[in-house]
Protein backbone atom coordinates (compact mmCIF):
# COMPACT_ATOMS: atom_id res chain seq x y z
CA UNK A 1 0.00 0.00 0.00
CA UNK A 2 1.36 3.72 -0.71
CA UNK A 3 0.22 7.04 0.82
CA UNK A 4 2.20 9.91 -0.94
CA UNK A 5 0.85 13.01 -1.61
CA UNK A 6 2.26 16.26 -3.35
CA UNK A 7 1.21 19.80 -2.78
CA UNK A 8 1.88 23.45 -4.69
CA UNK A 9 0.34 26.44 -2.59
CA UNK A 10 0.91 29.47 -0.84
CA UNK A 11 0.78 29.66 3.09
CA UNK A 12 -2.23 30.90 4.27
CA UNK A 13 0.05 32.18 7.90
CA UNK A 14 3.48 32.16 8.97
CA UNK A 15 3.97 28.85 10.25
CA UNK A 16 3.62 27.88 14.16
CA UNK A 17 6.76 26.02 15.72
CA UNK A 18 6.44 23.62 18.73
CA UNK A 19 8.56 22.12 20.59
CA UNK A 20 6.98 18.41 22.27
CA UNK A 21 7.82 17.90 26.31
CA UNK A 22 11.06 16.02 25.30
CA UNK A 23 12.31 19.15 22.92
CA UNK A 24 11.20 17.73 19.22
CA UNK A 25 10.25 20.45 17.06
CA UNK A 26 7.17 20.44 14.88
CA UNK A 27 5.90 23.48 12.59
CA UNK A 28 2.17 23.35 11.78
CA UNK A 29 1.10 25.26 8.78
CA UNK A 30 -1.37 25.43 5.84
CA UNK A 31 -1.55 25.78 2.67
CA UNK A 32 -3.97 27.28 0.23
CA UNK A 33 -3.80 24.74 -3.06
CA UNK A 34 -5.60 25.80 -6.09
CA UNK A 35 -8.26 23.82 -7.44
CA UNK A 36 -7.74 22.76 -11.26
CA UNK A 37 -11.01 24.02 -12.35
CA UNK A 38 -12.65 26.79 -12.56
CA UNK A 39 -16.48 27.37 -10.79
CA UNK A 40 -19.12 26.79 -13.02
CA UNK A 41 -21.57 29.70 -11.71
CA UNK A 42 -19.16 32.16 -10.92
CA UNK A 43 -15.99 31.36 -13.55
CA UNK A 44 -13.72 31.52 -10.49
CA UNK A 45 -10.46 29.03 -9.19
CA UNK A 46 -11.51 28.26 -5.42
CA UNK A 47 -8.98 26.95 -3.53
CA UNK A 48 -8.52 24.49 -0.86
CA UNK A 49 -6.96 24.80 2.86
CA UNK A 50 -5.21 21.63 4.04
CA UNK A 51 -3.42 21.54 7.37
CA UNK A 52 -0.05 20.34 7.07
CA UNK A 53 2.45 19.83 10.20
CA UNK A 54 6.52 19.14 9.27
CA UNK A 55 8.57 17.73 12.21
CA UNK A 56 12.07 17.87 13.42
CA UNK A 57 14.61 19.34 11.25
CA UNK A 58 12.35 19.57 8.18
CA UNK A 59 9.75 21.44 10.86
CA UNK A 60 12.66 23.76 11.85
CA UNK A 61 13.52 24.30 8.29
CA UNK A 62 9.83 25.70 7.72
CA UNK A 63 9.73 27.82 10.52
CA UNK A 64 12.56 29.77 9.20
CA UNK A 65 12.49 30.02 5.82
CA UNK A 66 8.19 30.82 4.99
CA UNK A 67 6.31 32.92 5.51
CA UNK A 68 3.13 34.02 4.68
CA UNK A 69 2.37 33.92 1.01
CA UNK A 70 5.32 32.32 0.04
CA UNK A 71 5.16 29.62 -2.56
CA UNK A 72 5.66 25.55 -0.96
CA UNK A 73 6.07 22.27 -2.46
CA UNK A 74 5.20 19.71 0.17
CA UNK A 75 5.93 15.80 -0.11
CA UNK A 76 4.68 13.71 2.87
CA UNK A 77 1.71 11.55 3.65
CA UNK A 78 -1.95 12.08 4.51
CA UNK A 79 -2.46 11.37 7.98
CA UNK A 80 -6.32 11.23 9.69
CA UNK A 81 -6.13 11.61 13.82
CA UNK A 82 -8.93 11.62 16.25
CA UNK A 83 -8.80 13.99 19.07
CA UNK A 84 -11.35 15.66 21.63
CA UNK A 85 -11.31 19.32 21.88
CA UNK A 86 -11.71 21.48 24.71
CA UNK A 87 -14.97 20.68 25.35
CA UNK A 88 -14.76 16.82 25.28
CA UNK A 89 -16.42 16.69 21.48
CA UNK A 90 -14.79 14.06 19.52
CA UNK A 91 -13.54 15.59 16.30
CA UNK A 92 -11.32 14.25 13.46
CA UNK A 93 -8.46 16.04 11.43
CA UNK A 94 -6.60 15.09 8.33
CA UNK A 95 -3.60 16.69 8.03
CA UNK A 96 -0.67 15.96 5.67
CA UNK A 97 2.80 15.23 7.59
CA UNK A 98 5.25 16.67 5.73
CA UNK A 99 8.69 14.49 4.67
CA UNK A 100 10.01 17.48 2.56
CA UNK A 101 9.58 20.58 2.02
CA UNK A 102 11.14 22.99 -0.98
CA UNK A 103 10.53 26.88 -1.95
CA UNK A 104 7.91 27.00 -4.85
CA UNK A 105 8.69 30.29 -5.84
CA UNK A 106 12.52 32.62 -5.32
CA UNK A 107 12.07 34.93 -2.39
CA UNK A 108 12.26 37.70 -4.95
CA UNK A 109 9.05 36.86 -5.76
CA UNK A 110 7.38 37.25 -2.30
CA UNK A 111 9.31 40.62 -1.68
CA UNK A 112 11.92 42.09 -3.23
CA UNK A 113 15.12 40.77 -1.84
CA UNK A 114 17.27 38.24 -3.37
CA UNK A 115 16.90 34.15 -2.35
CA UNK A 116 19.78 31.69 -1.53
CA UNK A 117 19.64 28.85 -0.21
CA UNK A 118 22.88 26.85 1.12
CA UNK A 119 21.80 23.43 2.42
CA UNK A 120 24.45 21.61 4.84
CA UNK A 121 27.42 20.43 2.78
CA UNK A 122 26.58 22.15 -0.19
CA UNK A 123 25.72 25.36 -1.95
CA UNK A 124 22.44 26.29 -3.74
CA UNK A 125 21.50 29.53 -5.42
CA UNK A 126 18.43 30.42 -6.91
CA UNK A 127 19.80 33.27 -8.86
CA UNK A 128 21.88 31.55 -11.16
CA UNK A 129 25.38 33.24 -12.31
CA UNK A 130 24.70 34.46 -15.94
CA UNK A 131 28.33 34.79 -16.33
CA UNK A 132 28.10 31.02 -16.60
CA UNK A 133 26.53 30.51 -19.32
CA UNK A 134 28.07 30.37 -22.81
CA UNK A 135 25.64 31.37 -25.88
CA UNK A 136 25.30 28.84 -28.32
CA UNK A 137 24.91 29.18 -32.26
CA UNK A 138 23.25 26.54 -34.85
CA UNK A 139 26.73 25.32 -35.48
CA UNK A 140 27.64 24.76 -31.97
CA UNK A 141 24.80 21.50 -31.55
CA UNK A 142 25.50 18.49 -33.10
CA UNK A 143 21.94 16.81 -32.53
CA UNK A 144 22.32 12.90 -31.95
CA UNK A 145 19.42 11.55 -34.97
Amino acid sequence: MMNKIFLQGRFVADPELRHTPSGVAIASFRLAVDRDFKDRDTGEKKADFINCVAWRQTGEFVSRSFTKGRMAIVEGRLQIRDYNDRDGNRRTIAEVVADNVYFGDSKKDGDSQGSSYSPPGGGYSAQPDVEQFVELTDEDVELPY
